[in-house]
């Protein structure tokens, strides 16, 4: 009888947190904006799927409406399938100008069967070169997987399906700049980059496969939003702000071995440990930060 009643309680709460999940996600017609590549970039399902095409001549990308400054943005994306060689699929936040602040994931196509390479960088004041690579435990093409980037005051937090997979700390403290004072809209486009992103780009795009097309869905930005030069947390204290968790969101226990995991077994490139591209020694953070 106990098992049964928790089974059903269980049951319940699925279903529960199956209505609010869609019930709190944003429908792109008033999100975004369909930035460039024409109909490439299409609204579906009445504003609850979003596609971008890449073809011989040109790819396609979107921008949200809003700008905000610190938040936490989801996105489930699928990637494009099959031989997606020298495609790159880019989710990133960005402020805009020379000295603009960046927060990226780009997935680097491949040829059929052969894993994706999940490239993400952090750029401030116009400066970047801080690259982590992965690959995924999954295959990102069969179906939506969550990507995540919680921006706080503290640190910057890359997760897939909430397992995360990169942070990096602020750490002015010794001198290292970190993104606080740049509001940043989430940008999202699918172009041809076949002569870096696959294998050094040895391996160009086999146009006889397009169109390449990635989909996207359930689109959330629990974030400050910046209007006329104010944010809309200021205007509330930290208490009256639903769902505020990111705000100090940091990594407990689970989340440090999850790290660990994915650092270990997934991590094939990282800056912190490219002596030979630093040989006057490794960039500051990559000397007192834990997580690299």
């Amino acid at each position: 009888m106990e098992i049964y009643v928790f089974s059903v309680l269980v049951f319940l709460l699925s279903l529960f947190m199956a209505s609010f999940m869609a019930a709190s996600a944003g429908n792109f017609n008033q999100e975004v904006d369909l930035s460039w590549g024409g109909d490439r970039a299409k609204i579906l399902s009445g504003g609850n799927v979003l596609s971008l095409t890449l073809d011989k001549v040109c790819g396609s990308g979107f921008q949200s409406k809003s700008e905000y400054l610190f938040g936490r943005i989801d996105m489930q994306i699928k990637l494009v399938g099959g031989n997606s060689a020298g495609s790159v699929t880019a989710y990133y936040l960005s402020s805009e100008g020379p000295y603009h602040d960046e927060i990226d994931f780009e997935f680097l196509g491949n040829l059929s069967g052969e894993p994706y390479t999940v490239h993400t960088n952090v750029y401030t004041q116009g400066k970047g070169d801080r690259e982590q690579q992965f690959h995924l435990w999954f295959d990102p093409t069969k179906d939506f997987h969550l990507y995540s980037v919680v921006w706080n005051h503290q640190r910057i937090i890359f997760l897939v399906d909430d397992t995360p997979i990169r942070v990096f700390e602020n750490q002015e403290s010794i001198g290292v700049p970190f993104p606080k004072n740049q509001p940043m809209k989430l940008y999202s486009s699918l172009w041809n980059a076949d002569q870096w992103a696959t294998r050094g780009g040895l391996v160009k795009a086999d146009w006889s496969k397009a169109p390449f097309t990635a989909y996207y869905r359930n689109f959330k930005a629990n974030a400050c939003l910046w209007s006329s030069g104010s944010s809309s947390c200021s205007l509330k204290t930290a208490s009256s702000i639903t769902n505020n968790a990111w705000q100090t969101q940091g990594l407990d226990s689970t989340s440090r071995r999850s790290l660990r995991w994915v650092q270990k077994y997934y991590m094939i490139y990282n800056y912190c440990t490219d002596y030979k591209r630093f040989p006057m020694g490794r960039p500051r953070e990559c000397r007192l930060s834990k997580h690299f």
